[in-house]
């Protein structure tokens, strides 16, 4: 028993010590993180206001390029008269489907490429030349084939978004360490045993990171589409601000545009941070 104890005391002290060691490394992160956010702070507001600086003074074309206050004028205006919340809603729910159904369909598609080797050897020339085209060109093709409204607008969104998720998480797939699938095999596993318990949880966080890929293709699928076809949604209010040559109304409904992306790809980190989290404690 007397030589337990100094072994007790051993191990307690180390782990106060480790505990102080998480500690003092948790409080120079979270300083990291601050310095980080306070540069990136001072960088957006040194920008807007050599931007405010220069329409005031004339260097630069306020007509063409406006500045920050009346760009915000021009926000809060349309806040308070509450035209800008239908185009907001508009072009939300479309990304938000553009990009589900984008990263759902993907995977899917990615799965059964995976399954079937033939098929995989079949549709690898399609999915190259398909990845390369012009996504806009498909626009006029997908109005006349599903008419000008919000189909025609998802459907140009999902040619961006399903073959680059196609392509992610089929090479994905590729990558899992064979030595895993040959134990799989060796037990006698079948291609749905390997897929189940060796593919899939090792492609998982990249079938995640994924979304963080998908939030920016939607929206630039969505916003083509609204130049094309819409009457109403932000992209509709880009085109009608050049038609008229309101370009304060342009650059307004481009800072809305960041804005909401921006906390759509926070809600997306934030998904990811939690799904990983889980897969791991699983």
């Amino acid at each position: 028993m007397s030589q337990k104890i100094p072994d007790q005391g051993k191990q307690e002290v180390r782990e106060v010590w480790l505990e102080e060691l998480q500690r003092d490394h948790n409080r120079k992160m979270v300083r990291w993180r601050q310095h980080i956010f306070a540069v990136q702070l001072s960088m957006l507001v040194g920008m807007f206001l050599f931007w405010e600086l220069a329409g005031r003074l004339r260097w630069i074309d306020v007509l063409l390029f406006s500045y920050p206050s009346k760009i915000f004028a021009q926000i809060g205006k349309d806040v308070v008269s509450g035209e800008i919340w239908a185009h907001v809603g508009v072009t939300v729910g479309e990304t938000v489907v553009g990009f589900l159904l984008g990263t759902l369909v993907g995977t899917l598609l990615a799965v059964l490429i995976w399954w079937s080797p033939f098929l995989s050897k079949v549709l690898d020339p399609y999915m190259v030349v398909f990845n390369s085209m012009p996504k806009v060109a498909l626009g006029p093709i997908f109005i006349v084939m599903f008419g000008a409204g919000f189909t025609a607008i998802v459907m140009t969104t999902l040619s961006i978004t399903v073959i680059i998720t196609t392509l992610v998480v089929y090479n994905s797939f590729n990558e899992v360490d064979p030595n895993y699938v040959k134990v799989i095999r060796t037990f006698g596993g079948e291609r749905s045993d390997i897929f189940a318990k060796v593919v899939f949880p090792a492609s998982f966080p990249t079938i995640v990171s994924t979304l963080k890929v998908n939030v920016g293709m939607a929206w630039v699928g969505v916003i083509v589409g609204e130049f094309l076809v819409a009457k109403q949604g932000l992209g509709y209010l880009i085109i009608y601000g050049f038609q008229v040559f309101n370009f304060t109304l342009v650059l307004s409904s481009l800072l809305i545009i960041a804005a909401v992306a921006t906390a759509m790809y926070q809600l997306v980190v934030y998904a990811e941070r939690k799904l990983l989290s889980s897969g791991r404690r699983s």
